[in-house]
């Protein structure tokens, strides 16, 4: 299955909110070290940052590759 860069976007977002609020949960519990959850939210978050960056540049980027967008099946709607 292909997830678009903007679907992976929000699933990371979704992911980081809900870390946000388990977290200092499991911090407290003593079941998790402060510095282990702000050091997987981090990367969570780089993550993030490339995807966003893949985003911004996926034009140019296709167009260096020389990868074409499929075009729109005949007939079909878009």
């Amino acid at each position: 299955m292909k997830f678009s860069l903007q679907a992976q976007i929000e699933e990371i977002d979704r992911e980081l909110e809900q870390r946000a609020r388990v977290y200092p949960r499991l911090t407290a519990k003593g079941e998790l070290r402060k510095s282990v959850g702000d050091y997987q939210i981090q990367r969570l978050e780089a993550v993030r940052a490339t995807l966003v960056w893949l985003q911004q540049n996926e034009t140019r980027i296709k167009e260096t590759l020389g990868i074409e967008r499929p075009a729109a099946a005949e007939g079909g709607t878009q």
